[in-house]
């Protein structure tokens, strides 16, 4: 509100102050108010130890499986990127000052942050510690991956103080990852399979196990990119192509392993039949013992359909429609 001074008609201004000091008043308050409740509801970590490593190696010195992490990349504290050129093993595991202080008779020391055994975090709170590193273009779509709504910890897959990760190696991968994948180490040991359990072919050869925008998190972005990169001579095209090969590869095979020879779904003539009728080929199907049942044609012995029909992927023949050439 302004009003004149009857003695040098100079304007004044009335109660703006008091409205500014009762507002900033208030601001202050409800800032105050606001701190606090963020500080009562924030948890309250931990401080990190003085010396580091050589808090913990104090006790975990004379552990073999915890001083193999200096054989490791992430113990190079030369290089900027790692743990050890910051907080040490508080880098990974969270700050330890608890967890390496004193402990009063009896009482029970408390866990470490982070992967130690009783850890209070979540897995996915872990994980988060493993992708403040691991941003690279390998682990860009872990976020709504298959294992990351199966809630699998990093650990779980990683053995990250080993002086060779086995599921970082093609010869170890893989029982690594059958240990949850029990359908899959059955087909695996079949009797026809892709050399995986004799350490000659790893599951991330097929599969991106950290997330793949690509079915069954394959690294090619179908099944049959997937399976070209190896069994090139099958990708065509042809002047005669064989249409569920073009589709999708395990129309015919099970790329785990099957009891079939090829790691076919099924023997020939039965895998054959499954879309060709019999009326229009002198043919018989084979009992569960792979033998012809009653009268079988002859041409259905030994390579069964295949006798005949031998590029059964596509042919470039001129003469080569009914891909026996």
């Amino acid at each position: 509100m302004r009003l004149r001074n009857s003695k040098n008609n100079k304007p004044r201004v009335r109660f703006p102050g008091v409205f500014l000091v009762a507002m900033l008043g208030l601001a202050l308050t409800g800032s105050a108010v606001n701190a606090a409740d963020e500080e009562a509801g924030a948890e309250k970590l931990p401080d990190y130890t003085r010396t580091g490593a050589d808090t913990c190696l104090k006790c975990h010195g004379d552990d073999a499986k915890v001083m193999t992490i200096f054989d490791t990349p992430h113990a190079v504290k030369a290089d900027g990127r790692t743990p050890f050129a910051g907080a040490q093993c508080e880098s990974c595991h969270g700050p330890g000052s608890e967890h390496a202080g004193r402990v009063g008779f009896g009482k029970e020391r408390p866990p470490i942050p982070a992967f130690g055994a009783k850890s209070p975090w979540t897995t996915e709170r872990e994980n988060k510690v493993c992708l403040g590193c691991h941003q690279d273009q390998e682990h860009r779509f872990w976020d709504g991956s298959g294992h990351q709504r199966q809630d699998v910890g990093c650990v779980d897959c990683h053995t990250v103080h080993a002086r060779h990760d086995p599921v970082m190696e093609t010869e170890t991968q893989a029982p690594v990852c059958l240990d949850c994948h029990s359908e899959q180490r059955i087909a695996i040991n079949s009797a026809y399979s892709h050399p995986i359990r004799y350490g000659e072919m790893a599951c991330t050869s097929c599969h991106e196990p950290h997330g793949s925008l690509n079915p069954a998190m394959l690294t090619g972005t179908s099944v049959n990119r997937t399976c070209y990169k190896c069994h090139a001579e099958t990708r065509g095209p042809f002047l005669w192509e064989h249409e569920p090969v073009t589709e999708d590869c395990t129309l015919c095979h099970r790329p785990h392993g099957s009891n079939n020879p090829a790691l076919l779904t099924r023997r020939p003539p039965l895998l054959c039949q499954q879309c060709h009728s019999r009326l229009s080929h002198p043919s018989i199907g084979r009992t569960a013992e792979g033998l012809p049942s009653g009268e079988a044609s002859q041409f259905l012995l030994s390579g069964s359909c295949l006798n005949c029909h031998s590029q059964v992927h596509g042919s470039n023949h001129p003469s080569g429609t009914p891909l026996s050439r």
